[in-house]
């Protein structure tokens, strides 16, 4: 299966009219019309007020969407989950996968969408210095992403009968937002051609993830330690 080819990325609409007072306004188009603007002015608007006003609709009107720029903003990072998991119900392949290919499929198609909106994700997780600051835009997917995380590992959890053998769900989802985490930071440093060694960086994080709580064998640790110093230090 391509992930490339069916991605639904979430873009900028620049033929969205701003002169436009009286057109009917969406959640989308005025996510499109921020992310515009940010990549535009190289900042954030100063308010609420001069954002609804430089895009031709009322403050008013955009509280009937988001409470604040900040939610605007946390609202974007959930659109590009909603985004993903629209594509993957689309395929018929994915509810046949285990755990481990949902989640390597998820990761895939989430950095292909942010990739299409890589200049945008780039600024708003580098615009303060303070990066957790950064961060805090991601809540809502936070919470997203570990429910995702839970239902993986609740799932795998029923095809093992032994009750000792079963995994925390807590401590799965919790590991799986770290590894998010882990693998985004790679994507904004990865200069590889069409960012191949970051679905690598997937690929051995995953498996390694999955090995470590199955007990399995730490080939795959080492492997994963030796492709982090190759990428850093080569």
């Amino acid at each position: 299966m391509n992930q490339k080819e069916d991605v639904m990325a979430i873009k900028t609409n620049s033929a969205v009219k701003k002169d436009s007072t009286n057109r009917e306004l969406s959640r989308e188009k005025i996510i499109s019309l921020y992310m515009e603007s940010v990549l535009e002015h190289e900042k954030r608007p100063r308010s609420v007020y001069k954002f609804s006003k430089e895009n031709g609709f009322s403050e008013e009107q955009f509280y009937d969407y988001f409470g604040s720029l900040e939610g605007l903003q946390k609202e974007i990072w959930k659109q590009f989950y909603h985004s993903t998991m629209a594509l993957l119900v689309k395929s018929p392949e994915f509810d046949a996968f285990d755990t481990r290919e949902k989640l390597l499929t998820f990761y895939y198609s989430f950095f292909e969408i942010l990739t299409a909106n890589r200049s945008y994700v780039l600024f708003s997780l580098s615009e303060n210095v303070d990066k957790m600051k950064n961060l805090e835009q991601l809540k809502g997917l936070r919470r997203k992403l570990k429910g995702f995380a839970t239902e993986l590992i609740r799932e795998g959890n029923e095809d093992k009968p032994a009750k000792f053998l079963k995994q925390s769900e807590t401590i799965f989802s919790e590991a799986t937002w770290l590894q998010f985490l882990f693998i985004l930071k790679f994507w904004m440093d990865d200069n590889s051609p069409r960012f191949e060694s970051t679905d690598v960086a997937i690929e051995k994080s995953v498996n390694t993830v999955f090995d470590l709580f199955d007990n399995t064998p730490l080939e795959r640790v080492v492997d994963f330690g030796k492709f982090l110093w190759k990428e850093k230090m080569g």
